[in-house]
């Protein structure tokens, strides 16, 4: 019988390399790789920066995926090998943010219903993956719903954001400056995008960099030179730069508040620092640093570990109605076949009675319906036990029933 296994090179055992080189390739062009395979019934790749997971429905699962391993010369040392149950547990717990960089983070279901979305549209799917990943993406909404897992920030990028609403109360309308367009830097402008502030400021020193990140976020790019002008008017002022040393000085700072009365915070986020430690003396400015933000981030961590216990409850219980699925439709299949044998007698024999009668008499369409529906009612009705013992059997793992059930009526080749 069919069913789903799994292979994953993620980030708990491999380097971002060694992903990058475990699978070369397009999302598509992985997936018709691997439905190329003979033992493949359906497929789904998952490829992001931190894992490419690949998920098949064969009925020798696992030798598909060692042989796919070996073909595409990835080691085993980075790799796990996941059997049907191991793979479903693995979907809900990934879509409920368990198995990322960062634990509760949204971004992953996202990316889960893009890939699904692909595969079906590639032809590559059936009842068996959709199913799977159906309920993971549920099971993740739902932790998300009913659980904090994915509640306060916990990238030093976006601590920095949280910082400064708890420090100045409310972000709307505010003029804010980021200094940096890197990595750190796109995350704290996205994080701000969310807030309604007034006006959002992107400088670097390379300007083309400045601008990509301000047209794509809404914002303006400032050239390098202005940065210090720009200070005068704003209210934020968020440094994420890679500088080996400072970029503001005391000095800089004193002449942005010179005849200013409004408060000036200052997060530098940077390592090294950005901005001068002694900035902090300049009346009514406020200055923080990457030290203050990852105690934050640490504090942050530890609530969200803290609902780990409520998200495993969902997953152990969605796990299980997800199985009981499973289970039932095993039995759905065996029973159609049965039925369909069923059916089958019931037609012959119902033709040669009305055979028999035609000779003697003659039959009008009511009497045949009659004779019909007549058959077809025994038939439900001497299935209607087995049906649900059946069903029952499978719900509950019983294999040994499943198995003598299809034996005995020799069910496994419908014949």
């Amino acid at each position: 019988m069919s069913e789903i296994a799994s292979m994953l090179v993620t980030h708990r055992k491999a380097s971002i390399d060694e992903i990058e080189r475990a699978w070369h390739g397009d999302v598509e062009t992985l997936l018709g790789w691997v439905r190329s395979h003979e033992l493949v019934e359906e497929c789904a790749v998952l490829k992001t920066c931190n894992r490419v997971e690949i998920y098949v429905v064969s009925p020798r699962g696992e030798k598909v995926l060692f042989d796919l391993a070996k073909k595409a010369r990835v080691s085993s040392r980075i790799i796990d090998f996941h059997d049907h149950d191991e793979s479903l547990l693995h979907m809900l717990r990934l879509a409920s943010g368990l198995e990322s960089m960062i634990i509760g983070e949204d971004q992953i279901l996202g990316q889960m219903k893009d890939l699904i979305q692909i595969a079906k549209k590639a032809g590559m799917t059936g009842w068996m993956l959709e199913t799977a990943f159906k309920k993971a993406i549920q099971v993740g909404k739902r932790v998300r719903k009913e659980t904090r897992i994915n509640e306060r920030s916990i990238s030093v990028g976006s601590a920095a954001v949280d910082l400064a609403e708890e420090i100045l109360g409310d972000l709307r309308g505010k003029c804010v400056l980021v200094i940096g367009a890197g990595e750190t830097g796109e995350l704290i402008t996205k994080a701000l995008v969310a807030k309604e502030i007034s006006s959002l400021y992107v400088t670097n020193r390379t300007f083309s960099s400045a601008q990509c990140m301000a047209e794509c976020l809404g914002g303006m790019a400032i050239p390098f030179e202005q940065m210090r002008e720009q200070i005068r008017t704003a209210d934020l002022v968020i440094s994420a730069t890679a500088a080996p040393h400072y970029i503001l000085l005391k000095e800089d700072i004193e002449k942005a508040m010179a005849g200013r009365r409004a408060k000036l915070l200052l997060i530098d986020i940077a390592n090294p620092r950005d901005i001068d430690e002694a900035a902090a003396d300049v009346q009514n400015v406020e200055l923080h640093n990457i030290d203050s933000l990852r105690r934050i981030s640490s504090d942050n961590m530890q609530a969200r570990m803290a609902e780990m216990d409520r998200v495993e409850a969902i997953i152990n219980e969605e796990l299980q109605l997800l199985k009981a699925k499973y289970k039932r439709k095993e039995a759905e299949e065996l029973l159609g076949i049965l039925y369909a044998q069923a059916e089958e007698i019931k037609d012959q024999e119902c033709r040669r009675a009305m055979n028999k009668l035609s000779a003697r008499h003659t039959l009008g369409e009511i009497e045949q319906r009659v004779l019909m529906d007549m058959s077809r009612s025994i038939v439900n009705k001497i299935f209607a036990e087995p049906t649900k013992v059946l069903k029952e059997a499978a719900e509950r793992g019983d294999v040994t029933l499943m198995k003598s059930m299809s034996e005995l009526f020799r069910l496994e080749d419908g014949t």
